[in-house]
């Protein structure tokens, strides 16, 4: 008997950080641990990988967070990013599956960022490279960039967005209203149009550019752009761009808010094949991570986005073969054995209808949950449930739409008894292709 074989796409995240020792000694070193507006917040690799079991997420894309570590001192960048990108390189290669990383690059110093892009690309086996919006005033589109973008552009490279303290800022301003609140949003903002209207995406077309925090301000601000640059062009003051065609290599991860009216506005921009999930760990709080991301995927379903999409198949088009096709470990096939109450029959299969619908639509890890009823007693309900590893089936019984139907259904069902099994010995799986 053939059976349907439903392929478990792993969960990547492509908004995370990697805050290293290193790193964050250099930083305090140069008096920079305050310079974005708030702590930079510790982190370690065992907690990081601890947090991805809790939220379902099978790949984390590590990056360097802000402030860049240029204080001047060009060697001494070059070797902290050196230093970075090898651990990073270290995390992916000791926890197979489970990293890939985007590398840190000693800008504004261009010639040593392409030195090391070079090595983290060619010899670490980076997955891409992440870029800051601006390293102290040298903003990306800026023609001095050109010979890096042309390396990038030739190595067919995945470019990580993320913005930074812009080079000229009222302190007081910062202080008061932290910079992740709105200037970061804008200051993404300001680098991407920039490097449009230096018609950068079409100059080096390899390339694709992953835009952090849900387009940032990009939906009101790209509208604006499209109306003043004819303007612009006949005053002699911007040469002519073809902006769709560089809004073409943009990808825009959803790390951030993204309320219903900020997925709307996004939607107006791009299309769902180039939204990916980002979770920004370990900037926001793990629990609000995980309550979030099942709400995401409501969410996204509600605007006739499929989650699956956003949370794996974009991801995997972008890195390729980077991205472990399947979650790590064994799938579980277990079979449920319940009986219902019979008068709270019609009510007990309304909750098992709305958790079967809602599962196997925002759960990619949730293969299967087929339900069944004995023609001899219809009080007796067997749902056979497939998840593609134990930590899918972990994942699904701390999700909200699990525990809705866990507490509504108590005391309608009589009994319960779970039967879990365990493929035939020497037997050959036969499954639907």
């Amino acid at each position: 008997m053939a059976s349907l074989s439903i392929t478990c796409i792993a969960q990547i995240d492509l908004h995370s950080h990697a805050v290293t020792q290193g790193y964050l000694e250099f930083i305090k070193a140069n008096g920079a641990e305050m310079d974005e507006g708030f702590p930079i917040p510790g982190w370690d690799v065992e907690r990081h990988i601890a947090f991805m079991d809790k939220a379902g997420i099978t790949t984390a894309v590590l990056t360097m967070p802000a402030p860049q570590p240029y204080f001047g001192d060009a060697k001494a960048a070059a070797a902290v990013c050196r230093r970075y990108n090898e651990e990073c390189a270290t995390f992916k290669a000791r926890y197979q599956g489970r990293f890939l990383f985007c590398a840190a690059l000693p800008l504004p110093d261009v010639k040593a960022a392409i030195e090391e892009a070079r090595y983290a690309l060619k010899v670490l086996g980076a997955d891409g490279v992440k870029l800051a919006t601006n390293a102290y005033g040298q903003y990306l589109g800026d023609p001095a960039l050109d010979t890096l973008m042309a390396y990038l552009d030739q190595s067919n490279t995945v470019i990580i967005l993320h913005p930074h303290k812009p080079s000229a800022v009222n302190a007081q301003l910062i202080a008061d209203v932290p910079l992740a609140s709105y200037e970061y949003l804008a200051e993404t903002s300001r680098a991407v149009l920039n490097m449009i209207a230096h018609n950068v995406l079409v100059r080096y077309p390899h390339l694709k550019v992953v835009v952090p925090h849900c387009g940032s301000f990009l939906p009101n601000a790209l509208p604006r752009f499209r109306s003043l640059l004819p303007v612009m062009v006949k005053q002699g003051i911007m040469q002519p761009v073809d902006v769709d065609a560089n809004l073409a290599h943009l990808y825009y991860d959803l790390a951030g808010a993204p309320t219903d009216d900020v997925l709307n506005a996004l939607l107006t921009i791009t299309t769902p094949d180039h939204i990916l999930y980002g979770s920004d760990y370990p900037y926001v709080a793990e629990q609000v991570l995980v309550d979030g991301k099942e709400a995401l995927a409501e969410r996204l379903a509600h605007h006739g986005v499929d989650p699956q999409e956003v949370f794996t198949d974009n991801a995997r088009r972008l890195f390729g073969e980077a991205v472990p096709l399947r979650q790590q470990g064994e799938r579980i096939v277990r079979l449920a054995e319940i009986e219902v109450e019979p008068t709270m029959l019609d009510d007990y299969m309304a909750f098992a209808k709305e958790v079967g619908e809602t599962s196997t639509r925002v759960e990619p890890g949730v293969l299967t949950l087929f339900s069944m009823q004995s023609k001899n007693n219809p009080c007796k309900i067997y749902i056979l449930e497939i998840y593609a590893d134990r930590d899918a089936y972990q994942s699904h019984i701390q999700t909200a739409h699990f525990k809705k139907y866990k507490e509504g259904t108590a005391r309608m069902v009589k009994s319960l008894k779970l039967i879990d099994t365990t493929p035939l010995a020497g037997m050959k799986q036969w499954e639907r292709k």
